[in-house]
């Protein structure tokens, strides 16, 4: 009995068929490559599976730090802190001895 509806008399004709148009020498590397397509797709349906299945919290990403908090005395309107006056004195100072 043959798969589906072909018998062994239709899958050696299409054998022949198969053989006839690629060569002999190209059968093992279009095998070759149809089975590595098989498998990277049977890898993305577990990795698609797996992502559905795992809880939501075990793909949250947790932050070990807070984020630096924005001094009072300084706008938070997105530009750069610059130094305060003590350090630039200082360094300052330190030029002039």
């Amino acid at each position: 009995m043959g798969i589906g509806s072909f018998g062994m008399g239709e899958m050696i004709f299409i054998f022949l068929i198969v053989l006839l148009l690629f060569g002999a020498k190209r059968l093992p590397e279009i095998g070759s490559s149809l089975g590595k397509g098989i498998r990277e797709f049977k890898s993305s349906v577990k990795d698609i599976e797996r992502e559905l299945t795992v809880p939501e919290k075990e793909r949250q990403i947790h932050r070990t730090n807070a984020p630096p908090s924005v001094p009072k005395d300084q706008p938070s309107d997105g530009e750069p802190r610059k130094l305060s006056d003590g350090v630039a004195s200082a360094s300052a100072a330190e030029e002039g001895r």
